[in-house]
Parts: structure tokens; C-alpha cells; sequence
């Protein structure tokens, strides 16, 4: 089985997100993606007509092609877990907490294992690696929430 990594520039950059995001998560948002970098990072956005000049202007940083899916950033989950029928998974208050501190929480599903979106009521949080029950943190240091 190849890598998605290894599809980058083979196929167009949203043929390859958009599938990426129905086999992951059931749902892929009607926007324009872009893959960027050495790291694989995926901007999206819905054109319209403000003109914004200059390179790498165009998106929000939406996630990562990884070797075995698309990982979402916090935005990225936003905007695809609203409509995601497939691996979200859903924490309880204190579980949330954690998880926005920045540990790798338990989880239930000891099955699960891949890509996740993470929810909490109504809130989607960003996206885990689920590994034999446990979800493995992936929040940015600088977004964490401080625990006393």
C-alpha cells in the first residue's frame, strides 16, 4: 500500500485531500486546497474576488498529508467535523481538559486506530492519532490550555 505522501504531485492537490478526507473522516468541505512544502501542509480556502497578491497568500492552514492520512489542524477539524460521519471522537469535560493541556488522553475504543477528529459538546477541538485506546496529543504548544 503506497503512501499518500507519495501521491503529492502526481494527482492535483484537491483530488488528493478531497479523498483523503471522504476515506478519513465521510466528509470533505466544497473548498480549495493547496499542498505546500516539504512538509506536505494543506491551505484551504473559498475563492472569491478580494485580489490578495503575493506568494502563499491563499488559505488557512487547514492540516498535514501524513504517510498514513490527512492529520487536521484545529481549524481543519472545525471546518470538516460539523459534517464528519466517520472517526470522531468525543471527550467528556475532564477529558477535554487534558487533551487542551496537551496529553494524550484514554479512550474507550480500544479498535480505533488512525486519524481522529476530537469533539467535546459541540466544540471541535483538532485532530489525534488513535492508538490502542489512547488518543496521542497533537495541540501546538503555543495553543495550550494551562492547567493550576
Amino acid at each position: 500500500m503506497s503512501s499518500p505522501r507519495d501521491e503529492v504531485g502526481k494527482v492535483s492537490d484537491a483530488e488528493l485531500v478531497r479523498r483523503l478526507l471522504i476515506e478519513g473522516y465521510g466528509h470533505a468541505p466544497d473548498l480549495e486546497y493547496e499542498i505546500r512544502g516539504r512538509y506536505h501542509k494543506v491551505y484551504a480556502w473559498k475563492p472569491c474576488a478580494l485580489d490578495v497578491s503575493g506568494p502563499d497568500r491563499n488559505g488557512v492552514y487547514f492540516g498535514r498529508i501524513e504517510s498514513d492520512g490527512i492529520r487536521l489542524s484545529i481549524e481543519g477539524a472545525f471546518l470538516v467535523g460539523p459534517k464528519a460521519t466517520k472517526n470522531v471522537v468525543e471527550l467528556d469535560d475532564e477529558r477535554a481538559k487534558r487533551y487542551l493541556a496537551g496529553e494524550s488522553v484514554e479512550i474507550d475504543d480500544k479498535d480505533l486506530h488512525g486519524w481522529v477528529i476530537v469533539r467535546w459538546r459541540s466544540y471541535y477541538l483538532g485532530s489525534a492519532k488513535a492508538k490502542e485506546g489512547r488518543l496521542i496529543n497533537y495541540v501546538p504548544g503555543e495553543r495550550r490550555l494551562r492547567l493550576e
